[in-house]
């Protein structure tokens, strides 16, 4: 990249995880969260909009289908809210000195605000503490500076919503979970599937198979085939693309999906999906980094405000719509439905009675539920 950076995309081959990050957390709309906060953070100098450049770091293609498409339509979002500022942005960025190679370069092209859609770890971090001036914004970090905050998807109450409808709509039990790496967001996602299926389906059980990617179609698709042919009649996962949903579709069974609405792929099968709405939430960032009143945070994005459930499936009868968004309801009331006891997979009390795991400990949730396996 030299000169001025056009607005537009710019190639880099490769990818892996889930992630965006944050910005302050002053909307009412946001949960603040608990960080590691290494530095106190400060007011940047503010930025016209005909002379700023946003600058976004993607982990997958933006043709994905899933979790890279709906940080895209965050993009389109500012770009029509800010018609005068640029973006840029590089796609499918490595978990290497590639990102930091790439971070640097933003900020070399003059960038004001960097916005990494998944977690860079250290590769963002060396680039942020030598860019002081610069803002800059990582989706599921864990460490604030005085430049550099995260943010996070809920995602796990619309999980346990679906999980509802997954329990009343199974008749074998068996719920089947197509993740990519034993990490917390595939923790939290599979346990409060099958948290919120016990609540109306006690017997039901989740088997779990990890296939060490975030869009591999084909190894999702074996995957799915064989959670089916285990006796799996409902599949869910943390997939970008749609391919269990196409194996559901083929064998008449179920299915709910990651990121976005998906069900054009399987529409006899769709029942749900996680849905994300990074717009709002962009938007707000880059309208404060303009104004000089962005501070880094770290915060979550609550239920009804960046991520859902989606609108139900044409094949959810209404009776079972009805009662998993009556705990959808609670939810948005301010109920949390993680309450204990809570019991790991080995049998043993991890979250005793009384107790309520709040955001920060599911967003740091490294253990299976009793009733899962095949994450461990």
């Amino acid at each position: 990249m030299t000169g001025r950076m056009p607005r537009g995309r710019l190639l880099t081959p490769r990818r892996r995880m889930l992630g965006l990050a944050a910005g302050a957390a002053g909307s009412a709309l946001l949960r603040p969260a608990s960080g590691r906060a290494t530095g106190a953070p400060r007011l940047l100098p503010p930025v016209a909009e005909a002379d700023a450049l946003i600058a976004f770091g993607h982990t997958g293609p933006i043709t994905d289908g899933g979790w890279t498409a709906a940080h895209n339509q965050g993009v389109l979002a500012v770009r029509q809210a800010f018609p005068r500022l640029r973006t840029v942005y590089v796609e499918s960025i490595p978990y290497s000195a590639d990102a930091t190679r790439i971070f640097r370069q933003f900020v070399a092209e003059g960038a004001q605000m960097v916005i990494a859609t998944s977690n860079y770890g250290d590769f963002i971090r060396d680039v942020s503490d030598r860019a002081p001036e610069v803002a800059f914004m990582e989706c599921d970090g864990h460490t604030v500076t005085g430049n550099l905050g995260w943010h996070y998807i809920t995602h796990w109450y619309a999980s346990y919503i679906i999980g509802i409808a997954a329990g009343l709509m199974t008749r074998t039990n068996r719920i089947g979970f197509v993740g990519s790496f034993p990490i917390p967001s595939v923790y939290a996602g599979a346990n409060a599937v099958l948290l919120g299926a016990r609540t109306v389906n006690p017997a039901v059980r989740l088997q779990a198979i990890s296939i060490n990617a975030w869009f591999d179609p084909q190894a999702a698709t074996q995957a799915g085939t064989a959670l089916a042919e285990n006796g799996c009649d409902f599949l869910c996962g943390i997939m970008d693309e749609p391919a269990y949903l196409r194996v559901a579709q083929q064998r008449g069974i179920k299915a709910a999906m990651w990121n976005t609405d998906m069900r054009q792929y399987g529409p006899d099968a769709y029942v749900s999906s996680v849905m994300l709405d990074f717009r709002s939430f962009y938007i707000e960032q880059v309208r404060r980094r303009l104004a000089g009143t962005w501070q880094a945070a770290p915060c979550f994005l609550p239920l009804g405000h960046g991520v859902d459930r989606d609108t139900w499936g044409s094949s959810v009868p209404p009776d079972i719509a009805r009662q998993a968004d009556a705990m959808r309801t609670r939810i948005l009331g301010g109920y949390n439905p993680f309450q204990g006891p809570i019991r790991d997979a080995a049998g043993r009390i991890r979250v005793p009675a009384g107790t309520t795991m709040d955001d920060d400990h599911i967003y740091q949730w490294d253990w299976a539920v009793e009733g899962v396996s095949g994450l461990d």
